[in-house]
């Protein structure tokens, strides 16, 4: 799998990358449309009808070593010691000053999916009836309650060729449809389906496919705005092939009047990005009208962020860009010159220009998603004037680290009417902790809200949102923040979100819907947050969350410990507070102290509870009864908790004579003599316990290992299937995200037979629990369940260390490389990498201290890697230069006088 993976995810970065360095595109002149097309045409039946006809595609269980096909690999050019502000970020004393409110907590809060690729890609928008939630390669139908409309489906479900992800959804409130679209690499473009009506759920899908793009025009990173003339899509393309054709574009424009209405002569138009300044990753939006009111038809807006840090950018400044379409003659479609709007100044380059950025308590650190316009660049239209808004992520201290979200409103005095900054700031969360992931919107009332994750080398990451109200002092966001969701365990991966998206609910043009990922019990995970910019309630009491206690080893007396949080404005004491255990009595007793508002409280019950069923499950419910609580959405929180002495012992309820394994090979383990008979330990028929033998894994082999296995029924020699997980967090359970083996089949009976076991490069090293699950697939019992019965089979349970062997110095292929430095005027370097090596390759620079100040991917160049490097606006000294793969590298010192 890992070789399959590697080649894809090259195939993609060799065709987003045109050239190793940053050209800067001096025909800043209004350009004509690059080309035009058709779009291809289907129809699909409803969700409901194909989950009647059995066509339904269901969502597939992604693991969290898979990634998506999409890389943000190539970064800027970024010239060190260049670009201001040379300190902390000039706005952040104007958000400091600033007047802070209380807002009301969330009123809704719920889980998308809690399996998902690496990194999770969540996006999702609420419409009139439903909230539509899409992930990675696949999404879901909600109800507005939260509860599911529609099984999770596979995007293959609505697009044809399979599906690749990195989906986007809108919802188009003028016409009350919705929008789920994704990208496809084979041929390269991408898909946009279309409810048929306002139902999702009953009604089918108009279906357009732009597959127009040239051989090795990938377009990654595709984001989708709603305007009035068409859809707007932008994505992580060059404006030419790497033949230098320039007939791709870098934004096209959907004729949406008639794929609202199915017709099948829908066109498309492209256009190229004129005056682009640096072009190592484009991350351009067009605006997206965030309600039913729509501008006047033409002079669609793209906008992106250029950093005085990147080479060929003198100031930090905004570019615009105005695009006017002729649906009846493309030759009179138009896109402008680019517009330059000045900034604050901002840093909004982390380690170079690196991909591994934010520190968390354990595991790497996480990318920040720097030189992106985050997902959505929000449009909306008032009575005096148009706004829009949105955001990206800056270093706010360019001595140290800290993220924060700089953000903007741009103003017009009406439709097509010059653009201009009405407020900038920069927001940082509390506590040192960084700030990034953002999205944001505005609501009917002109308050803006705004959704981020956050995380700190201390706490993991949270999904936080924050706001402001309309007529508050200008550059700052003046609502204290608040919770979302706190993740339990930390990302096992640098990638994370790509994204994160916030609407607006059209039903009221006040509910913030945000969505974004989280990691729940090494889960992969997208929550739900749904808020709005009002005060909170003069009385409100509510439970936080069940702090203990937790799965482990659990007993007949255990102490059940809540956090209550006052989240209205009055105090309150003496009120009651509650607990079940599987739904059983209550066990109700009274909170005699007083908690302030704002204020969150500890409280252990004197009553404890009986949890002492090994491998019993117990879902724990505490709650809070204050008389007179103006809002009941808080009141209650649920807990998930199991007696772990032992993993689950799942018994074969009929035989084990011939199914199951009659002999177990895996790395030194090899085991049983391949007889007929039933494997069993203890008293359970079926259930093996070899925990006594162990082997080693190594997380960095570029190769899956073979699981050998045998059963011995003939006359079933291929109805025998296999599952196989690692208990990588140690907990005693097998969740989905540890499943390695998914119930493939054998193919023959009486010999061993072969299986693929892709150990993830991130597993946590040191002895673990390896589960395998073998069962006739034809009688009764669930492969892909743990520990659930079955009629015929056996599962066993091994010891496997994961171990890693990765070596420094040990790529032969590198070791013998040479690597030169050219030195140019005015301290400008020609960095070459001369070897037989193909793929791609980093380059780093390190100051004498040790820290990354230059970090950037590049491929190849005849018989040798390029990288023109600028120290002009460095400091004097002695750097080291970096050039290699991930296992092995090519140094060498250079000095800057």
């Amino acid at each position: 799998m890992k070789t399959v993976i590697k080649k894809l995810f090259y195939l993609c970065l060799f065709a987003l990358i045109t050239n190793v360095y940053g050209q800067k595109d001096d025909s800043n002149q209004p350009q004509k449309a690059v080309w035009k097309g058709k779009l291809d045409y289907r129809f699909v039946p409803s969700i409901k009808e194909q989950l009647q006809n059995k066509s339904f595609i269901p969502a597939t269980i992604n693991k969290d070593n898979f990634y998506g096909k999409d890389k943000r690999a190539k970064g800027n050019k970024v010239v060190p010691g260049k670009g201001l502000p040379v300190g902390l970020d000039p706005l952040l004393n104007t958000q400091s000053r600033a007047p802070q409110k209380r807002i009301k907590s969330t009123s809704l809060t719920f889980e998308t999916t809690n399996s998902t690729s690496t990194p999770s890609d969540p996006t999702g928008a609420v419409g009139r009836d439903y909230y539509i939630a899409s992930w990675n390669t696949s999404f879901r139908i909600f109800n507005k309650d939260g509860t599911p409309a529609t099984p999770a489906a596979s995007l293959a479900t609505l697009f044809p060729g399979g599906a690749d992800g990195d989906p986007i959804v809108l919802y188009d409130s003028q016409a009350d449809r919705y929008i789920v679209t994704e990208f496809e690499d084979d041929p390269n473009g991408f898909h946009v389906a279309i409810s048929q009506t306002n139902d999702p759920v009953n009604g089918g899908w108009h279906v357009y496919s732009a597959t127009s793009f040239q051989t090795g025009t990938f377009p990654d990173y595709t984001k989708f705005s709603i305007w009035s003339d068409g859809y707007y899509v932008t994505a992580n393309i060059s404006a030419s092939d790497n033949a230098g054709n320039t007939r791709n574009g870098q934004v096209w424009v959907l004729e949406r009047d008639k794929m609202l209405t199915g017709d099948t002569s829908a066109s498309i138009q492209a256009f190229s990005l004129p005056g682009m300044a640096t072009n190592g990753f484009y991350s351009p939006q067009a605006f997206n009208v965030t309600d039913g009111n729509l501008p006047a038809r033409g002079n669609a807006t793209i906008v992106y962020m250029q950093d005085d840090a990147w080479a060929g950018v003198t100031s930090d400044h905004l570019k615009l860009w105005t695009i006017n379409v002729d649906w009846t003659n493309s030759l009179n479609s138009t896109i402008s010159a680019a517009t330059q709007i000045p900034t604050a100044p901002f840093t909004g380059v982390f380690d170079g220009g690196g991909f591994a950025n934010l520190p968390q308590p354990t595991g790497p650190s996480i990318d920040a998603m720097q030189a992106t316009i985050m997902n959505q660049a929000q449009f909306r239209k008032f009575a005096t004037h148009n706004s829009v808004v949105f955001n990206f992520v800056v270093n706010t201290n360019a001595t140290g680290k800290l993220a924060g979200v700089r953000w903007y409103e741009l103003r017009q005095n009406g439709d097509g009417q010059p653009w201009s900054i009405f407020q900038e700031g920069t927001y940082v969360a509390p506590d040192g902790r960084h700030a990034f992931g953002a999205s944001m919107a505005m609501d009917g009332a002109g308050n803006i809200g705004m959704g981020y994750s956050s995380v700190s080398s201390t706490e993991s990451i949270s999904l936080r949102y924050t706001g402001r109200f309309k007529d508050d002092p200008l550059n700052s966001m003046t609502a204290l923040e608040e919770l979302i969701v706190q993740s339990t365990s930390d990302n096992t991966n640098t990638r994370y979100a790509d994204y994160s998206h916030l609407t607006v609910d059209p039903s009221n043009d006040a509910d913030f819907w945000f969505v974004s990922e989280y990691f729940n019990s090494g889960a992969r995970s997208n929550m739900v947050g749904v808020f709005q910019l009002t005060a909170p309630p003069n009385n409100d009491v509510g439970v936080r969350s069940i702090t203990n206690p937790t799965s482990g080893v659990l007993s007949n007396a255990e102490d059940i410990t809540i956090s209550i949080k006052n989240f209205g404005t009055d105090d309150q004491s003496n009120f009651p507070v509650s607990y079940t255990i599987n739904g059983g009595t209550a066990v109700t007793e009274t909170y005699t102290g007083t908690v302030s508002q704002n204020e969150t409280v500890s409280f252990t019950f004197a009553t404890k509870a009986d949890l002492s069923i090994s491998n019993q499950i117990y879902t724990i419910a505490a709650s809070t009864g204050l008389t007179g609580d103006e809002n009941s959405s808080n009141d209650e929180a649920t807990v998930e908790v199991i007696n772990a002495i032992n993993t689950c012992t799942p018994a074969a309820l009929q035989g084990c004579g011939l199914d199951g394994i009659k002999r177990f090979v895996l790395g030194t383990i090899d085991t049983d003599d391949g007889n007929d008979g039933c494997n069993t330990t203890g008293t359970v028929q079926g259930y093996v316990d070899r925990r006594n033998l162990t082997t080693d894994l190594d997380r960095s082999s570029t190769t899956p290992y073979t699981l050998r296995a045998r059963h011995n029924w003939a006359a079933g020699a291929t109805s025998e299937v296999l599952s196989a997980w690692i208990d990588f967090n140690d907990n005693g359970t097998f969740e989905s995200t540890e499943q390695l083996i998914t119930g493939a089949s054998f193919t023959q009976a009486n010999r061993l037979d072969d299986f693929s076991l892709d150990i993830p490069t991130s597993a946590p090293l040191g002895s673990h629990i390896l589960r395998v699950k073998a069962m006739d697939g034809t009688a009764g019992g669930d492969i892909n369940d743990p520990c659930s019965n079955y009629d015929f089979g056996e599962v066993h349970d091994y010891s496997v260390k994961i171990v890693d062997s990765t070596l420094s110095t040990d790529d032969v292929i590198l070791e013998n490389s040479e690597i030169k430095v050219l030195t140019l005027p005015n301290k400008q370097y020609q960095i070459e990498l001369i070897t037989d090596y193909e793929d791609l390759i980093s380059f780093r620079v390190f100051d004498i201290l040790g820290k990354q100040i230059v970090f950037n991917n590049i491929i190849k160049e005849g018989n040798k890697y390029n990288y023109s490097l600028d120290m002009s606006y460095a400091t004097p000294g002695v750097y080291l230069i970096k050039m290699g793969s991930a296992r092995s590298f090519k140094t060498v010192k250079l000095l800057v006088k």
